[in-house]
């Protein structure tokens, strides 16, 4: 099959592999349709994020289910299903807590990052990570499904009361998911981005999901003179020291973006003083992946993918992501393996 594989140089190559077999006896094998290209994605290849080279990248997969091992019951060749790349061992003292984001085996399994993952013709999950797709959703809708689960749980652990104010740092494809989650669950909120090509695509983009008569999501360059809010969420992952400056007093900074050279100098008593709560809520627990899915029906997330391409036209999407810095032109971008439908 053809895969998009990373290189030691931190690159993707497309290259013949091996396809996936049926190894154990719950595994599925998908026919990939379509993957969504990751935030995670683009901070491994600029060298923010660790990956194993020689892995195939990418995890926000659907498609058909083309084979299922012996015990597999809930799911039959020619299902349309979307991928749980998060797994977890369900059996060390965290899974045992409902605390599977913190599953102490991970080694091996973080899908696309040290596992092979959907930027190929096929993959291979145990069955418990792969999901039906109801009828009517379209694969564009079940890729957002992955992204909508790690909002859901981000604004979770925000801990916001019904009505409170958000402000999410970062208008790319996650920061907005976020904000179209937050306004779904009733909280007002505003996206600060800097880069203008960005912000003009949301401007297109976001009155198709939250309604053309609905309250607005107000997006802004930047934090300027912006009330304080009840939480701020650094979908960037280096901007907790402005997130602090823009919380209202016991309010909550969630640290959701993934940048592993981010540093940050900090005032334990301004914190103690203001009743400042810091979160760092991570993988999502799996029990939010069904929910998020159920939710991401009831929202036209579709709207944010604004390009797609073939797998050998990987450059050209990753050109759009600008790796060395020169600018975006694009939010969410899929990489298409199969056929659309």
């Amino acid at each position: 099959m053809r895969a998009l594989t990373l290189t030691d140089t931190r690159w993707l190559q497309l290259r013949d592999r091996p396809a996936p077999t049926l190894s154990r006896d719950d595994d599925v094998i998908v026919d990939v349709a379509q993957t969504g290209i990751c935030g995670t994605d683009r901070s491994v290849l600029v060298g923010k994020f660790p990956a194993l080279p020689g892995v195939v990248m990418g995890h926000e997969g659907v498609g058909r289910v083309a084979r299922v091992g012996e015990y597999v019951e809930h799911l039959r060749p020619g299902d349309r299903v979307v991928i749980n790349p998060t797994l977890y061992c369900g059996h060390c003292p965290p899974c045992q807590h409902s605390r599977t984001n913190h599953c102490r085996n991970k080694r091996g399994t973080e899908v696309g990052i040290d596992r092979d993952g959907s930027f190929a013709d096929q993959i291979v999950l145990p069955a418990a990570f792969i999901h039906p797709i109801p009828q009517d959703m379209s694969f564009d809708q079940a890729t957002l499904v992955e992204p909508l689960t790690c909002a859901l749980n981000n604004l979770l652990s925000a801990g916001l009361d019904p009505g409170d104010q958000l402000i999410v740092l970062g208008g790319g494809p996650i920061g907005a998911t976020v904000a179209a989650l937050a306004h779904h669950l009733g909280h007002p909120t505003t996206v600060v981005e800097t880069d203008p090509t960005r912000r003009d695509l949301l401007a297109g983009v976001l009155p198709a999901i939250v309604g053309q008569d609905a309250t607005p999501i107000e997006v802004v360059e930047h934090a300027g003179d912006l009330p304080p809010s009840q939480s701020v969420i650094d979908t960037v992952g280096n901007l907790l020291p402005q997130a602090l400056d823009l919380v209202a007093p016991g309010g909550s900074v969630v640290i959701m973006g993934y940048h592993s050279h981010a540093v940050a100098q900090l005032h334990p008593l301004e914190i103690l003083q203001r009743g400042i709560r810091i979160v760092g809520a991570g993988d999502y627990p799996g029990n939010l992946f069904p929910r998020a899915l159920h939710i991401a029906g009831q929202l036209p997330l579709a709207a944010l993918i604004t390009h797609r391409f073939k797998l050998d036209e990987f450059e050209q999407a990753i050109e759009l992501l600008s790796p060395n810095g020169a600018g975006y032109s694009a939010l969410k971008i899929v990489i298409q393996s199969g056929p659309a439908s």
